[in-house]
C-alpha cells in the first residue's frame, strides 16, 4: 500500500539505490509513475506492506516500508530489487553502483569509482570537510540525520590517516 514517504515513521527501513548518473527530471518523473503501483502491489506472504519511494537530487532512489505496519520478507524485498534492477535497465543506469558520492564544493553531486579513492582524496577532490553519501543509513530518521555527512565522519576516514603520515 503506497503512502508519502513523508508520512512514513521515523523507524521505516530504507534502502538506498544510487544511480551511476543523475537522471533528468523526465526520467524521475518517469521513475515516480512506476513506482507507487509497484509500493501498492507491494506484500510479504500476501499482506500488503504498507511503503513508499522517493527520489532526491536526481541520483538516490529510496525505498521505504513501515515495518510496524507488517515486516517485509526475504522475497519482498527481492521483489522491490527487480523493481530498482528493472527501472535501471530501462534507463540504462546502475542504481547499485556502489562509488562514493559527494558533494563538491560547486554544490554539485560527483561520484568516484571505488578504486579512484585515494587518488582523489591525495589531489584534495575529497577532503576530510567534504559531503558525502552515507547510503548504509537504515531507517528513516537516520537517513534524515545520518545521510549527509562529513567524509571524515565516513567509512572514507581511513584514506585521511594514510594522507595526512
Amino acid at each position: 500500500m503506497w503512502t508519502s514517504f513523508n508520512q512514513l515513521p521515523n523507524t521505516a527501513r530504507v534502502w538506498i539505490y544510487q544511480s551511476a548518473r543523475p537522471l533528468t527530471d523526465a526520467e524521475v518523473s518517469a521513475i515516480e509513475n512506476e513506482l507507487q503501483p509497484a509500493v501498492d502491489n507491494w506484500a510479504a506472504h500476501g499482506t500488503p506492506l504498507l511503503g513508499s519511494a522517493q527520489l532526491l537530487h536526481n541520483r538516490f532512489l529510496i525505498v521505504g516500508v513501515d515495518e510496524g505496519h507488517h515486516l517485509p520478507s526475504g522475497c519482498s524485498i527481492d521483489a522491490s530489487v527487480r523493481w530498482v534492477r528493472e527501472i535501471g535497465l530501462a534507463l540504462k543506469t546502475d542504481f547499485f553502483d556502489r562509488s562514493a558520492a559527494f558533494v563538491t564544493a560547486e554544490g554539485a553531486i560527483e561520484t568516484v569509482a571505488l578504486p579512484q579513492i585515494k587518488a582523489a582524496v591525495t589531489k584534495g577532490r575529497i577532503t576530510p570537510e567534504t559531503t558525502v553519501f552515507n547510503n548504509l543509513v537504515a531507517t528513516k530518521a537516520e537517513l534524515a540525520s545520518n545521510w549527509r555527512i562529513k567524509a571524515e565522519d565516513s567509512w572514507l576516514k581511513r584514506y585521511f590517516k594514510t594522507t595526512a603520515a
